[in-house]
């Protein structure tokens, strides 16, 4: 039996609920499925209590000609096809069609289960009976009044479990990021990888007591000595939380005393696309938001994921190129060999 290419039955970020006013509509692919995203008119943009302005996905192809829903409009409450003008409502089925009144049950289109919530639009691929929104990843951070976060959107031309692996270890920093969130290499060699399996993902850590802030370190808090450093990451299926940050030395870092200190909290939305690309809906927040800050901070993350992209997207090069030779593990994949031990798991489930 071939092993499948995705997870099905989890929830994946679709897009930033922001990026889809009332009346708008969005094509992408997730899984090889092309699907139309689309907001009804009206209300204040957010579903509430009924009002309009609420979310839906669909599949992209009209049921009659096949014609793509995304290149039609949306009125009220359902899109229209561009082809023939027929419309659909956001359970799938078609509300209208033009020139006669009777509608053929047949006259409907899969929809799939969509929920908004803390600045997210989640998708659900899978069987839509086993779509429970209990099931869906929590991120608080984006709700937080006390932090300041900025989002944005990348296309990777990678697998996205390349882009998993890029996550979960982060000894790549001082060679791939070294004017920004890098750091002295030896040290972030010499620093040891907690791996910890969890019932639903992997949570890696690693402290660097003592260290040198790297330059966005500098640049956001103002450090200037020695700080005690730490990496935690966090997988579920399928998004990634990062925390990373510093204090000065010997002030509470790892006592969970760190509000004192800098922080950079990264939300990493994982969708796949195709077996080869991949949808990457990122965002980060800082506890520092003073002086502008919050954008200095989020620029120069945006500068160290463009940098690791460039990375994916050799890397899939490479694997098309030379499919049959084997990724050997170092001592610091422990995170992501886990990780990856943990996924294979859930394609069992998934089956």
């Amino acid at each position: 039996m071939t092993k499948p290419a995705f997870l099905y039955n989890v929830w994946y970020v679709a897009g930033w609920a922001a990026d889809l006013a009332p009346g708008a509509r969005i094509a992408r692919t997730f899984l090889n499925r092309p699907v139309v995203l689309w907001r009804s008119e009206g209300g204040d943009g957010k579903g509430r209590d009924g009002e309009g302005g609420k979310a839906f996905a669909l599949d992209d192809r009209c049921a009659h000609r096949a014609m793509a829903l995304s290149a039609g409009l949306v009125v009220g409450d359902a899109i229209r096809c561009p082809y023939h003008g027929m419309e659909f409502g956001g359970d799938g089925r078609c509300t209208r069609i033009p020139a006669q009144d009777k509608i053929p049950d047949i006259a409907r289109v899969r929809a799939y289960p969509l929920v908004e919530r803390q600045g997210l639009l989640w998708i659900w691929m899978g069987d839509a009976e086993r779509a429970d929104p209990a099931l869906m990843p929590d991120y608080p951070v984006h709700d937080d009044p006390a932090l300041a976060w900025r989002s944005s959107y990348f296309h990777v031309g990678g697998n996205w479990q390349l882009l998993v692996d890029n996550l979960m270890d982060l000894s790549h920093l001082p060679y791939i990021h070294a004017q920004t969130i890098g750091g002295n290499p030896e040290l972030h060699f010499r620093t040891k990888t907690q791996s910890e399996k969890r019932p639903n993902g992997v949570r890696v850590s690693r402290h660097m007591p003592a260290s040198d802030p790297p330059p966005t370190y500098v640049a956001a808090a103002g450090f200037t000595g020695k700080v005690d450093r730490w990496q935690e990451i966090e997988f579920e299926p399928v998004m990634i939380r990062i925390h990373t940050g510093a204090c000065d030395v010997d002030t509470g870092a790892y006592e969970g005393r760190r509000e004192h200190g800098f922080s950079m909290l990264g939300f990493h939305g994982i969708t796949p696309e195709t077996e080869t690309t991949t949808h990457y809906f990122w965002s980060m927040a800082t506890n520092i938001l003073r002086d502008g800050i919050p954008d200095v901070v989020f620029e120069q993350t945006a500068l160290t994921f463009a940098e690791d992209m460039e990375v994916l997207e050799l890397q899939q090069a490479r694997l098309l190129a030379m499919p049959d030779l084997p990724m050997i593990d170092i001592a610091s994949d422990v995170g992501g060999r886990q990780t990856r031990q943990f996924i294979a798991r859930c394609f069992e489930r998934d089956q």
